[in-house]
């Protein structure tokens, strides 16, 4: 990353003659993330095709809360180290980015009464959010606010989304931030030290492809019945659920997205997409 950052500082920023900025489903992996080249440099590289974003809003896998939540909106928000088993570094990194508290009023508007909102004064941003954002964004010179997942309800979550969709406008860049195989429980050694794909990850990430190919909305919608090997790929829905606000922000939910991120890492897919 050394010799790639400089260019984070100089990125262009996003103007309104840009049009509407893309939004994100992305993979994110664990704090291991930072061990792996490779895939640090396909996110860095990910946010360097685009503009700088004035701002970034980013749904979690690792907050699940109702009513649909934000996290502090401050300037330098804290990190949440949700993970155990790693090395000491990764509980003394820190990210401190903008104030962000515009961002957190402009997602409260949106929302109908039927959806309130609760701002939190002080929870920060999870590893969901912090570990690609600090490889993407590494000066942490965005302000970032996080949305809690208050459902696992395609629908309700591409409604949400849509309500979100004139941020686009305004240079935000909305994230769904998960892992499009996450069936961790059934993980092994293999997979672990030689990154051996099981069956039923490449299985769903097939699936997933090929629907994301087709702007197959309906099939995507219907994964619990429709999907190969779900109860492995997904045996809780959190990883897979965050792509509808990022489906729900696209200008056509329909139309095939922009696949930026394939491959593997410990046998989970890495599939991460990009719509307009």
């Amino acid at each position: 990353m050394s010799d790639q950052a400089p260019a984070s500082r100089d990125q262009r920023r996003w103007t309104p003659a840009d049009g509407p900025m893309p939004a994100l489903y992305l993979s994110h992996g664990s704090p291991a993330l930072f061990e792996d080249a490779v895939w640090m440099s396909e996110l860095f590289g990910w946010s360097q095709a685009l503009p700088k974003p004035t701002a970034i809003l980013i749904v979690s896998a690792h907050w699940e809360s109702v009513p649909l939540s934000l996290s502090a909106s401050g300037p330098n928000t804290p990190l949440v180290y949700d993970f155990g088993g790693f090395a000491q570094r990764y509980f003394q990194m820190t990210y401190e980015t903008p104030d962000a508290s515009a961002l957190a009023a402009r997602v409260a508007a949106s929302m109908p009464d039927s959806e309130p909102v609760h701002q939190h004064a002080s929870r920060g941003l999870d590893h969901g959010a912090w570990v690609p954002l600090k490889t993407m964004y590494p000066y942490g010179d965005v302000p970032v606010l996080q949305m809690s997942l208050p459902t696992h309800d395609p629908a309700r979550l591409m409604d949400i989304g849509g309500r979100l969709r004139g941020l686009r406008e305004e240079g935000v860049l909305v994230v769904g931030s998960g892992y499009m195989t996450h069936g961790v429980p059934f993980l092994t050694r293999d997979q672990f030290v030689h990154n051996v794909v099981p069956s039923w990850s490449a299985d769903f990430d097939a699936w997933a492809a090929d629907a994301l190919a087709r702007g197959d909305l309906d099939t995507l919608m219907n994964y619990r019945s429709l999907a190969p090997a779900v109860l492995f790929a997904h045996p809780t829905v959190e990883h897979y659920t965050p792509m509808f606000v990022t489906l729900g922000v696209a200008t056509d939910a329909e139309v095939p997205v922009r696949t930026t991120i394939e491959g593997y890492r410990f046998g989970l897919s890495k599939r991460s997409f990009q719509v307009s």
